[in-house]
C-alpha cells in the first residue's frame, strides 16, 4: 500500500476509514464545514512541515472548505473526485469521499494539482471558455463538466473553471486534448447539441 507523506485534509471521520483503505496517510479531519482559525493555523503548520492535500467533498460543502483552506494555505495540493464517483450505493447517505472507492481514492492522490502562486500570469481567460464553448453555450454547463472531469479538477460554472484553471496550472496541451475528446465524443453523439 503507498505511502502519502503530505497530511490530507478531509471532512470526516468516514472519509479517513475510507482513505485508509485506499492508501497509508494521516488525515485531518475538519469535522464537516466547520473550520475554525485555530484549525487553519494547525493547517499552515501541517503545510510547512509535510504538505497537506485538500480532499473534500464534491459538493457544495466540501467547495466551500477547499477554498478556505486555499486562502489560509498557500500552496497547498488538491486531489478531486467526480460526483458520480462520490455517491452512495444505498439510495440515502450523503455525497462524498468516504463512498469513493480505494481505487477512485487512489487515482484522485496520483493526480493532485498543486495551485500555481499568486503573482503568476493567468494562463487562460473568459474568451478562451467562450471559443471551447464553455460559456454562453447551450451546452456548455455539460462541457465543463466533461472538462472538469477529463482533467481532475472537478466542476465548476464559468467563473470557477476559468479560476481552477489557472490556479492548477493546466497547460494549454492538457486543455486542448480534453477538448478534443469532448469533441470527438460530441461528434460520436455524447453531447446533445
Amino acid at each position: 500500500m503507498k505511502k502519502i507523506k503530505e497530511v490530507i485534509v478531509v471532512e470526516g471521520k468516514d472519509d479517513t476509514k475510507q482513505i485508509e483503505k485506499a492508501v497509508q496517510a494521516d488525515t485531518y479531519e475538519t469535522r464537516g464545514s466547520a473550520l475554525s482559525a485555530a484549525d487553519l493555523k494547525r493547517l499552515q503548520k501541517l503545510q510547512a512541515r509535510r504538505g497537506v492535500i485538500i480532499f473534500t467533498d464534491p459538493d457544495f460543502n466540501g467547495e466551500r472548505l477547499r477554498k478556505m483552506i486555499s486562502q489560509a494555505v498557500p500552496g497547498a495540493k488538491h486531489a478531486f473526485i467526480r460526483r458520480d464517483q462520490g455517491v452512495p450505493t444505498l439510495a440515502h447517505g450523503s455525497l462524498g469521499v468516504e463512498h469513493a472507492s480505494p481505487a477512485v481514492i487512489r487515482q484522485a492522490l496520483a493526480n493532485v494539482y498543486t495551485e500555481a502562486p499568486a503573482d503568476k500570469a493567468p494562463l487562460f481567460t473568459y474568451r478562451d471558455l467562450a471559443q471551447a464553448d464553455l460559456v454562453n453555450a447551450p451546452t456548455a454547463r455539460r462541457r465543463r463538466e466533461l472538462l472538469g472531469q477529463k482533467l481532475g479538477i472537478g466542476y465548476g460554472n464559468g467563473k470557477q473553471l476559468l479560476h481552477r484553471l489557472n490556479l492548477f496550472q493546466i497547460s494549454r496541451q492538457d486543455f486542448s486534448q480534453a477538448l478534443n475528446s469532448i469533441n470527438e465524443e460530441d461528434q460520436d453523439g455524447g453531447i446533445d447539441r
